[in-house]
């Protein structure tokens, strides 16, 4: 028996905010969620990634408790070392943090890190 990593999912308070957030990064979202508490895009690789509102997770679970700290990294991968200063900037101009600017790292990348309207940090990289 096996099976195959089909989808990522997000649990956020503001659905709406998320995607503004997630299509500053390239994904191909909708432009709002229509009230709806889980939103879901098709990456072009295949992988799905989801957006479910925390009502949502308590309709589902009634024992869920909102994750205190940071679990899972979310990282995007930029064409140029240029791009990875242009994506951070464009975040930035649109309200969001940037926990750390970008630099270029010792392991050999251009690499940035952002915070989503989560404070789930997103990694921004290219290699050099």
């Amino acid at each position: 028996m096996a099976a195959q990593f089909d989808a990522v999912g997000i649990v956020v308070r503001d659905i709406d905010a998320a995607l503004d957030f997630y299509r500053l990064l390239g994904l191909n979202l909708p432009a709002n969620s229509g009230g709806e508490d889980h939103v879901e895009a098709t990456l072009p690789n295949g992988m799905r990634v989801m957006f479910d509102s925390e009502k949502l997770m308590r309709d589902i679970d009634e024992n869920w408790i909102e994750p205190v700290g940071q679990r899972v990294a979310l990282a995007f991968r930029c064409e140029s070392p240029a791009d990875v200063d242009a994506v951070c900037q464009s975040i930035i101009n649109a309200g969001y943090r940037c926990e750390r600017e970008p630099h270029d790292a010792f392991w050999g990348q251009r690499y940035a890190r952002v915070i989503d309207p989560d404070n789930n940090t997103v990694d921004l990289y290219c290699d050099l």
